[in-house]
This record gives structure tokens, C-alpha cells and sequence, in this order.
């Protein structure tokens, strides 16, 4: 037994999981009537929905890209999503991780027949114990083809963390704020239902070797998801 198999065995995680267990996903399309498309994503307790509205004239005009459409991506956390309660409305880090979230998705969005239109994604956090921001994508792509904007392909998103030297999938709050040996180290990354990274970060510390394990433990994870989010499409496909 390797050094490596024996650390990944004695590991023990606060919600007892596996290091490359992920929480239990629940994933659902059309959950908002008057949405063009809609879809809510879970991790756990840890819960994103997301209304998709257009493609719709962009106002005001000049905001307008006469070559393309525009997608145009709004996260928040709902002031009850955590038991802190906090204050509603924008904020730096909401700001941040729009933005984020539209790098994520653009790469397989096909809005170029869609000049001078907008696609607004409106993800909302009902609850949070970390890992939000991949939540919200995952939900945000789900409804975005359930609005039937054209796609090259899904993604999904999973967050892994290096809690000291141990890497772990789908990190909850309590690890998030892990303080033991190095601390935690937070890696968000999105992939393409054919492997190839749409974002990825890093807040922490790690090696390179370290990194690429990193890479291939969040790969086979977004395939788990995929086949998850790639159900709950084909599911409200055969209700119509």
C-alpha cells in the first residue's frame, strides 16, 4: 500500500465522506413557469436555481453588440441562504462570481446569430454550505438549454480542496474554513461534457503535481455530474 493510499485511508472528512465522494446531487428543469428556461442544482444543502430570460432586445442600446449576442449573468445569495444572515443586493463577490459564471458557460453558448440581443441568467443561492459559485453554473447551463439556447455542450462544475495535503471533492463549509496544518486550499473548476476546462481557480496554496491531480479528480467528478444534469434534461424533454 502506498504512502499516498494509506494518508487517503486514515483521512477522515466532518461529513464522513469519502476524499473523492461527492455530496448527494439533486438536479431539476422547469422549475419556474414563467422563465424561458429554468433549473434548479444541488450539492447536498447546498442549493442554485437559475431563470433564463431571451434572447431579448439588449436595452439600453448602446450596451448592444452588433456582431453577437450577449450573455449576461446575475448571482446571488439570498439574504436566508447561510445562518448569518446578510445584507441583500449586490456585492464585490456577487459581482466577481457573475462574472466568473459567464466565462464558464460562453465557450459553449452559439449567440452569435443573436446580435444586439441579451440572454440574462438569474441564479439564486437558497442555501449555502459552500461550493455556490459551481452550484449556480451547473444550474445556469441546465437552464440555459431548457430555454433552448443553442450549445456546442453542458458543462459542470465542481469545487476540490487540498484540506493539508489531502485532496477531496466538493468541499463543504467546515472545510472551506479548515485552520489545521496548511490550511485549506479551494480549486473551482468547470469542465465541458467532452473534458476541456472552461475555468478554473485557485485560492490557496499547491503543487503542480498536486494541481494536476487535482484537474483529474475534478474531471471524473463532472462526469458523475454531467450524467446527473444530462438525466433531469432528458426527463423534462419526454414531459413535453
Amino acid at each position: 500500500m502506498t504512502t499516498k493510499e494509506t494518508h487517503s485511508k486514515e483521512f477522515k472528512r466532518p461529513d464522513g465522506r469519502k476524499p473523492d465522494e461527492l455530496r448527494k446531487i439533486t438536479a431539476k428543469v422547469g422549475i419556474i413557469p414563467n422563465a424561458d428556461g429554468s433549473a434548479m442544482f444541488s450539492f447536498g444543502d447546498t442549493v442554485a436555481i437559475a431563470a433564463v430570460y431571451g434572447p431579448k432586445k439588449m436595452h439600453p442600446q448602446h450596451s448592444q453588440n452588433p456582431e453577437k449576442g450577449t450573455l449576461r449573468c446575475n448571482y446571488n445569495m439570498l439574504s436566508f441562504s447561510v445562518s448569518e444572515r446578510i445584507r441583500p443586493g449586490p456585492s464585490r463577490r456577487s459581482t466577481e462570481i457573475s462574472k466568473i459564471t459567464e466565462w464558464a458557460l460562453e465557450p459553449v453558448l452559439m449567440i452569435n446569430d443573436f446580435q444586439g440581443n441579451v440572454v440574462d441568467v438569474h441564479i439564486s443561492i437558497l442555501q449555502a454550505n459552500a461550493s455556490t459559485r459551481c452550484a449556480g453554473i451547473n444550474a445556469a447551463v441546465m437552464a440555459l438549454a431548457h430555454a433552448g439556447i443553442p450549445m456546442k455542450n453542458l458543462v459542470s462544475s465542481v469545487s476540490i480542496g487540498k484540506l493539508d495535503k489531502q485532496l477531496v471533492v466538493d468541499l463543504i463549509k467546515e472545510e472551506e474554513d479548515w485552520e489545521e496544518g496548511e490550511g485549506a486550499t479551494d480549486i473551482p473548476i468547470t469542465f465541458t461534457a467532452d473534458g476541456k476546462i472552461t475555468h478554473i481557480q485557485l485560492d490557496g496554496k499547491i503543487t503542480k503535481k498536486q494541481l494536476k491531480e487535482a484537474i483529474e479528480l475534478a474531471r471524473e467528478s463532472c462526469k458523475k455530474i454531467y450524467e446527473i444534469q444530462k438525466k433531469a434534461l432528458k426527463e423534462v424533454g419526454e414531459e413535453k
